[in-house]
């Protein structure tokens, strides 16, 4: 068993970090055995279960509306973000698509937001990140890009690093991301 504290202490890393800090278990095709096993485990769980936060759907409809480039940086498996966005009807809006198989390294390295900024043709001081998870704060601010906090899933304190803590999507605009960028001149 794992807390719910451990749980999130760990939420938004890679499964080969979480399975050696875990359980220790070191064996690289073990913990890849072990990571696949649980993805699709919460793959079956979730499938027909998947509903997007309040204001997502609103709030991804408005910016790629308004002509926003959209990326997608996960830690998680190709499976499991491409099973998300087909679930929400949204496999054509990103530009960029970065999953824990294009990355070397997880969150809090800062590589899967590089790679997506890359991939728009953007530089890093152009991108806003949105995350729920300190270690994906984290990953935004050491890549040199704007940050909102999303309390979905931790309360705003242990997410003090982002440059703007919101409760909800719906709290989200594309002023409020232009704003951000623009603080930064």
């Amino acid at each position: 068993p794992i807390s719910v504290a451990q749980f999130k202490s760990t939420f938004g890393g890679r499964n080969s970090e979480i399975i050696a800090e875990w359980f220790g278990e070191t064996d690289a095709t073990r913990s890849k055995a072990l990571g696949d096993r649980k993805e699709s485990l919460y793959r079956e769980i979730i499938r027909h279960a998947v509903s997007p936060m309040p204001g997502a759907k609103e709030l991804i409809d408005r910016l790629v509306a308004e002509g926003i480039t959209l990326a997608i940086g996960s830690s998680g498996p190709p499976e499991n973000v491409r099973m998300i966005c087909e679930a929400m009807g949204l496999t054509a809006v990103f530009r960029a698509v970065i999953t824990g198989a294009d990355v070397s390294r997880g969150k809090p390295d800062p590589e899967v937001f590089l790679r997506a900024a890359e991939r728009m043709s953007l530089a890093p001081d152009q991108c806003v990140v949105i995350e729920d998870a300190p270690l994906g704060i984290e990953a935004a601010c050491r890549a040199g890009m704007m940050c909102i906090g999303l309390t979905s899933s931790h309360a705003a304190d242990v997410l003090s690093g982002a440059d703007l803590i919101v409760g909800s999507l719906e709290e989200v605009s594309s002023e409020g991301l232009r704003r951000l960028i623009g603080s930064r001149a």
